[in-house]
């Protein structure tokens, strides 16, 4: 059986899965922990740094997150030596959640150490145990650009928390400007499309799998806010609007793009393409309701009072981030943009010069109004304009 799983890894030709394997379901498990421990970062430190320095992380999490869901598609998850370097990223990757309230101040090494090991240690495993040369080149190209990356993580690792903010964010900067340009390496070339060999069902399950651990991490903070309260009426109400962002905000995401995303892959001739435009958009809207997730956090809390403007930026800032990157993936599957994403922002927009009058669940409950709206005009269009899927920029 060994032998026959090692030939399928190293034939080109075999078929990819269609589902993602359980062990990946699996993995995903340490990511609630991590997006909680981000959203939790960010309640605590709601300030213009707090909100970059969470962002840094955000985007080095969501890194490991795609790199681990584009190989599924070329990696037989079913070799033994597969799975212990798949569990090795996911135990590291619970270390490097545990260090997340921390990491800009004594654990800032532990992190980028932690970080930096799970990258060059997977891509230094897989060079060894992988069999296709393609695969191989490919580990090899992530190698070169992990290292240049990998000065700015331990470099700002010794640094103070400003001076480490710029450098993580170079660095994990230099890691999607590499990705996007398919790790250019001289001698080397680029990585090409046909190395990832993208199953469109898979990985369109994969992205719809992160958004359901990011909507279940905003319904697990908003109760635990709750559960701590004094359940008194005003926060009964906080619970039910947050709670209804949250439900708008699936009903948003998956009809009918979420859905129809794997037909715009499968359509697609330049599917790698396509993939990591949709990882960009899914992580849009895995920021914004990352959103919902702290102002779950704070309306509990504090239900009425006065509106700080940091308050009012996450309040309304997550669902406008979720409306954007929503409009990014219509783009991406159908070729156009929604008109109800737009006037969703606008009307968000015209709510943001008032809500210092508003106290914090009344802003709550105004963008759970525009969702709505939103999310009906949406089912009017659906039902009186069925589309197929249609993604010409990305062929």
């Amino acid at each position: 059986m060994a032998a026959e799983s090692d030939a399928r890894s190293a034939d080109p030709g075999r078929k990819n899965p269609a589902h993602p394997a359980f062990l990946e379901l699996f993995f995903d498990l340490v990511y609630v922990f991590a997006l909680i421990s981000l959203a939790e970062k960010l309640a605590n430190e709601l300030t213009w740094t707090g909100a970059a320095q969470t962002l840094v992380l955000l985007l080095a999490f969501t890194f490991i997150w795609a790199l681990t869901a584009w190989s599924g598609d070329t990696l037989d998850r079913a070799r033994s030596a597969l799975q212990v370097q798949f569990i090795g990223t996911m135990a590291a990757s619970l270390l490097l959640a545990a260090t997340v309230a921390d990491a800009y101040g004594s654990r800032g090494l532990l992190f980028a150490s932690t970080y930096l090991a799970i990258h060059l240690g997977s891509s230094v495993y897989l060079m060894l145990v992988v069999r296709e040369p393609v695969q191989r080149r490919r580990c090899s190209r992530i190698l070169f650009w992990e290292v240049v990356a990998g000065i700015g993580w331990i470099g700002g690792a010794f640094l103070g928390d400003t001076a480490r903010l710029v450098l993580w964010a170079v660095a994990v900067g230099i890691e999607y400007a590499a990705a996007a340009l398919g790790w250019p390496v001289p001698g080397m070339g680029r990585s090409r499309s046909e190395e990832w060999r993208l199953a469109g069902e898979r990985l369109s399950e994969r992205y719809r799998q992160f958004v359901i651990v990011a909507l279940g991490v905003s319904i697990f903070a908003v109760a635990e806010a709750f559960s701590d309260s004094d359940y008194r009426a005003p926060r009964v109400w906080a619970l039910v609007v947050v709670f209804l962002i949250v439900v708008l905000m699936w009903r948003i995401y998956i009809y009918r793009a979420g859905e129809m995303l794997t037909e715009a892959i499968a359509k697609s001739t330049r599917p790698s393409l396509l993939g990591q435009s949709a990882a960009v958009t899914h992580l849009i809207m895995v920021a914004g309701i990352g959103g919902a997730a702290v102002t779950g956090t704070l309306v509990v809390d504090r239900p009425f009072g006065e509106t700080p403007p940091s308050w009012a930026v996450v309040i309304l800032g997550g669902p406008a981030l979720f409306l954007l990157g929503r409009g990014v993936l219509d783009y991406t599957v159908f070729g156009r943009v929604s008109r109800s994403r737009l006037a969703g922002l606008v009307l968000l927009g015209g709510v943001a010069p008032v809500t210092y009058l508003l106290p914090p669940l009344v802003v709550a409950l105004l963008a759970m109004i525009v969702l709505a709206l939103v999310a009906v005009a949406n089912l009017l269009s659906t039902r009186l304009h069925p589309r197929t899927a249609a993604p010409p920029a990305l062929r």
